[in-house]
């Protein structure tokens, strides 16, 4: 049985509502979709949000969950506990999801989980419509618990960010938050943190969110894509089996692609995740209110951080040349590389072409150094920056109607490096 002391004014708040996440609606300005679980005894549950204004909840509204289903993916898989011991995950719970549609655009929203009896503690959201606004985006700090570090260091690191611009309202990340994907205790470990409850996150799948400790000692990494499912309730404009998994958004005047890699490693998932990207992309560009900046992310790099080397960029550059992409934000390799505007294999004066941009990671224990020879494409790569295995670093992005400006920072706050995209509507 649940007990609950209320001290004072205090709130105790009940634990049955977990991993609760403010993703991105189709388009921000006015939809917030909500992601959330709870324990399979619970009946039902649903949302309660207001304006951040509304100090009584005296303007409150409730919206049931759009999506319940009992939820086994993770049940029975291998895993560590915080103490680094093995076991093996026991865990079943309900996931739940719903879209908050109708909000007013430039506002600060709460909002909480309850099943009419208990509670969930207060989370936050922005919706866009500001004229100008401000995003951090920071991948690749794989939390595990029994090395809480690499979570404390990336989320100080989000904290650096918003002490370099309070008025950040969201978070984009290109993948591999934890280092099991299947360990289910670590992804609510995760959503505990107070920058979960405080932004809206938007996410990618990375291959540490699809792997289990299981797939990464015996090398088997073809697992279905169904962790992130459970853990996300992202805008159903995807693909085939893709749905779900990879999706588009419009915050403000940006239109953003998420894209699951881990479907394309073989022609056969490649070739309809193009036509996907081409057919979003093209409609967005014919429609009545046309993005401003189209911007797609994914996690496998563009170019090897450590070498230089071509990877992705290969695959996509033609693909983002035909569609007009203005940025293309990924991870993985762990060093932080950025390109000159490229456009036909061509570094051009930013009139026209793609910035390609690499996050490094921000765990402190997984970066990565140079290799010891000549980096190459050199002509096409104007900065690569780390610190070696330990690096910590987030991007700070911000956008108005005139360019996207990126903000590399260290870990004290530090500009490392930036650059502008500039807009090419006229």
């Amino acid at each position: 049985m649940f007990f609950c002391f209320v001290l004072a004014a205090q709130l105790c708040f009940a634990q049955k509502f977990y991993s609760i996440e403010s993703e991105p609606g189709e388009n921000c300005s006015n939809e917030i979709r909500i992601s959330w679980a709870t324990d399979t005894t619970t009946a039902d549950s649903w949302v309660v949000y207001s304006k951040v204004s509304d100090r009584d909840w005296r303007g409150s509204s409730s919206i049931a969950a759009q999506e319940s289903y009992r939820c086994d993916s993770y049940n029975g898989i291998w895993s560590d506990n915080e103490k680094g011991e093995p076991f093996y995950e026991n865990v079943i719970f309900t996931k739940c999801g719903t879209s908050l549609t109708g909000l007013k655009p430039d506002t600060e929203y709460k909002y909480y989980i309850t099943d009419g009896t208990d509670r969930s503690s207060e989370h936050r959201f922005k919706t866009a419509g500001a004229k100008e606004w401000s995003a951090c985006i920071i991948s690749d700090f794989h939390s595990y618990p029994p090395l809480a570090s690499r979570l404390d260091h990336a989320m100080n690191m989000v904290n650096t960010v918003k002490f370099y611009d309070p008025s950040v309202s969201w978070i984009l990340s290109p993948g591999d938050v934890v280092a099991y994907g299947g360990s289910y205790s670590f992804w609510k470990r995760l959503f505990e943190e107070n920058n979960f409850s405080r932004f809206m996150w938007a996410r990618v799948n990375g291959n540490h969110d699809n792997w289990t400790k299981r797939t990464v000692m015996d090398k088997s990494f073809e697992m279905p894509n169904r962790f992130f499912m459970g853990t996300s309730y992202v805008p159903r404009n995807g693909y085939g089996p893709e749905v779900g998994r990879s999706y588009w958004f419009r915050y403000g005047d940006a239109m953003f692609v998420m894209m699951n890699t881990e479907a394309m490693h073989f022609e056969e998932g490649f070739i309809p995740a193009k036509e996907w990207l081409e057919k979003v992309v093209t409609e967005a560009r014919a429609g009545k209110d046309a993005p401003r900046y189209v911007v797609v992310c994914m996690h496998y790099e563009w170019f090897v951080g450590t070498s230089g080397k071509t990877s992705q960029y290969g695959r996509w550059h033609e693909v983002f040349d035909k569609l007009g992409v203005d940025l293309a934000v990924a991870g993985n390799n762990h060093v932080y590389v950025r390109t000159h505007p490229l456009y036909g294999d061509q570094v051009t004066d930013g009139s026209k072409g793609t910035v390609y941009v690499v996050t490094s990671s921000s765990d402190n224990g997984r970066g990565r150094k140079f290799q010891d020879a000549p980096m190459l494409n050199p002509d096409k790569i104007v900065f690569r920056w780390t610190e070696g295995s330990h690096t910590v670093s987030a991007i700070h992005m911000n956008v108005n109607r005139k360019r996207i400006k990126l903000t590399l920072l260290d870990r004290e706050g530090n500009v490392v490096d930036a650059c502008e995209v500039p807009s090419k509507k006229r």
